[in-house]
């Protein structure tokens, strides 16, 4: 919970800055030159480098109050990076329709503890490399000296290309599915350049389904109910 919270407080903290930015941005009143130069474009394509934290949002089963071996289960957040093409295509002069298929590096842990407190199987590592792709609607603001705000929603799939949970034996502890589906929210602002686009973004990603692969005979499989991923990314778009 104390993980979750910092990133709210940075979240609130960059929409502050980026707020601020845009608002001084206006007072100057220095003309769109770059802007105007690539509104003739109706799409156009780009890179994006991201580092992201993750973990799982994790509900626990009725049989949790029932069993007497565990104690607590709880998700570790782990870092992780991602790297995508843009394709981006805009509809009128606010919105654009865009594709972000590409990798996602991800490690995340749930750790169990016994009725003394101590450790289950420490540190239960969850290494994921994820094939995804994201689908976003952006609508953005009119811009003021070269620059303005946007906000973002959107759906992601993502399958994990290392994942072994169809092969793994039965007395393992977790096994989670390899396909995930997620929403996405978030904001960001434009910068334009002579020859670019940069856009630095903050996301909020939520899982959709439940990825558990449930095992009754395994108790620290059975105490879970649902098991599904939560991220926060900063993404800088390179595009033009």
């Amino acid at each position: 919970m104390h993980t979750i919270y910092r990133y709210k407080i940075a979240f609130l903290t960059l929409l502050l800055a980026l707020g601020s930015t845009f608002l001084a941005a206006q007072k100057t009143g220095r003309p769109n030159y770059n802007f105007m130069n690539k509104q003739g474009k109706p799409y156009y394509f780009g890179l994006s480098l991201a580092f992201h934290s993750s973990n799982y949002l994790v509900q626990r089963s009725d049989d949790f109050t029932e069993q007497e071996q565990i104690l607590s289960v709880e998700s570790v957040t782990g870092p992780g990076y991602n790297v995508n093409v843009i394709a981006n295509l805009k509809i009128g002069r606010y919105f654009d329709f865009r594709l972000l298929p590409g990798f996602s590096f991800t490690e995340r842990n749930i750790r169990y503890k016994d009725l003394t407190g101590v450790l289950v199987n420490p540190n239960i590592k969850v290494e994921s490399v994820f094939a995804e792709v994201p689908f976003h609607v952006r609508f953005k603001s009119e811009p003021y000296n070269d620059m303005r705000l946007f906000v973002l929603g959107g759906l992601k799939y993502s399958f994990d290309i290392a994942s072994k949970s169809r092969k793994r034996v039965e007395n393992q502890i977790l096994r989670i599915a390899p396909t995930d589906f997620t929403y996405e929210v978030g904001f960001g602002m434009q910068f334009f350049f002579p020859y670019f686009i940069l856009s630095p973004e903050l996301k909020f990603s939520q899982g959709i389904n439940n990825i558990l692969i449930f095992n009754e005979n395994i108790i620290q499989s059975n105490i879970l109910e649902n098991v599904r991923s939560r991220t926060i990314t900063l993404s800088f778009h390179f595009e033009g």
